[in-house]
């Protein structure tokens, strides 16, 4: 009898941490008894600890795989999920079926919600934990189990510049750049003195050999971002992510049909599914599949999509100890010719302590990740810092 999966956890982290993701809180940003605040920026909430969710599985052998979603708001919600309806489904399937066992956890909920939101990342994490327990059953990478191989180092753009003054920021992007990276994305909600005044002072002082990219976070409706990104499109900015709400796809593709510049969507989508309603809709020019939400088995199957629609892929990457970022980095190895992947440097430096691996970040690229599975395993004083 094949290895079976036996059981399945999860666990919300909650890694303390001095200045908030994006920056420092601004001008009337409180966090409230939870360890919420809201950006006023984009009236978006964020907590002020990196939270993500782990999954565990572990195998009739004893063998064990790592799983990681995104958990930066109320994770015990993902949780919930996966203790109390999706683990009962997996235990007894084998891991190797993965792409397989995602589908008929979605199918299970599909009249329900099951195309985003918590319960994708529910499903993602699960995945992802399942891909990895597979591949260390096999002894192989997960770049090599998803047909990759040839790749061990991919190119990364430094993602935000987390100071509080524009002079600041600038001293710190000069400073990455020194170290070896030549693109640098800022967000909209953390550019204090405007969108356009950000890119500005990057390009006179950075120079014209430097890639940069504006996070717009969803803030705009068609008409203001067409407005936005024609100012922004003198300074020659490599994309421009976000312009709409991610709901507005009618707003997208009005963007992305009259834009002088490459516009970047997909960290928020879960599923192909998903992107095929943009796909469908939209001129798209760059798809940033963030595996934090979708998953190992659904970032292929976006990736592929994306290049039949001759899109470009900058694979996305959000707050997390590590674990589905390696993931992030085979998934992208095995896919090829990917350009560049983000680089959260505030999160990803910081949280390295926490996990055994070979990956890091330096001089502009990251390294994947040696070994068995997406190479990543917690080490004992991440758990610590395990959220009851």
């Amino acid at each position: 009898m094949s290895v079976r999966v036996e059981i399945i956890e999860a666990l919300v982290i909650s890694l303390p941490r001095d200045v908030p993701y994006l920056g420092p809180l601004a001008a009337g940003e409180t966090a409230n008894a939870k360890g919420y605040f809201v950006r006023k920026g984009n009236r978006t909430v964020y907590p002020t600890t990196d939270m993500s969710v782990l999954v565990k599985a572990t195998a009739s052998d004893g063998t064990i795989g790592w799983g990681e979603t995104y958990g930066i708001a109320a994770p015990q919600a993902v949780v919930a999920l996966i203790d109390d309806l999706l683990a009962p489904f997996v235990i007894g399937r084998d891991p190797r079926d993965a792409a397989t066992i995602w589908q008929d956890l979605y199918d299970m909920q599909r009249v329900r919600g099951a195309s985003g939101g918590y319960y994708g990342d529910a499903l993602a994490g699960i995945d992802i934990a399942l891909c990895d327990l597979a591949c260390r059953i096999e002894n192989v990478t997960l770049c090599k189990w998803l047909g990759g191989g040839l790749v061990d180092r991919i190119p990364a753009y430094v993602s935000g510049l987390p100071a509080a003054t524009l002079d600041e920021r600038l001293a710190l992007a000069r400073r990455f750049v020194s170290d070896g990276y030549s693109a640098i994305k800022y967000a909209a909600p953390a550019a204090s003195e405007g969108v356009v005044t950000e890119m500005r002072a990057l390009r006179a002082a950075l120079g014209p050999d430097v890639d940069l990219m504006a996070d717009l976070h969803w803030r705009f409706n068609a008409k203001a971002a067409l407005v936005l990104v024609r100012e922004l499109a003198a300074y020659r900015p490599r994309f421009i992510e976000a312009p709409c709400a991610p709901e507005d796809v009618g707003g997208l593709a009005e963007v992305t049909a009259a834009s002088p510049i490459a516009i970047a969507v997909g960290e928020e989508w879960r599923n192909l599914y998903e992107a095929r309603l943009r796909f469908d809709n939209a001129r798209i020019g760059v798809v940033q599949p963030e595996i934090g939400h979708t998953g190992v088995s659904q970032f292929m199957a976006i990736a592929r999509a994306a290049r039949a629609h001759h899109a470009t892929i900058v694979p996305h990457a959000t707050v997390g100890v590590g674990i589905f970022l390696a993931a992030s980095l085979h998934a992208t190895a095995a896919l090829g010719n990917v350009s560049m992947h983000e680089y959260q440097h505030s999160v990803f430096d910081r949280n390295l302590r926490f996990i055994d691996t070979t990956m890091r970040c330096e001089a502009g690229y990251y390294h994947v990740p040696a070994g068995p599975g997406h190479g990543v395993v917690p080490r004992a004083e991440l758990m610590q810092f395990v959220r009851r």
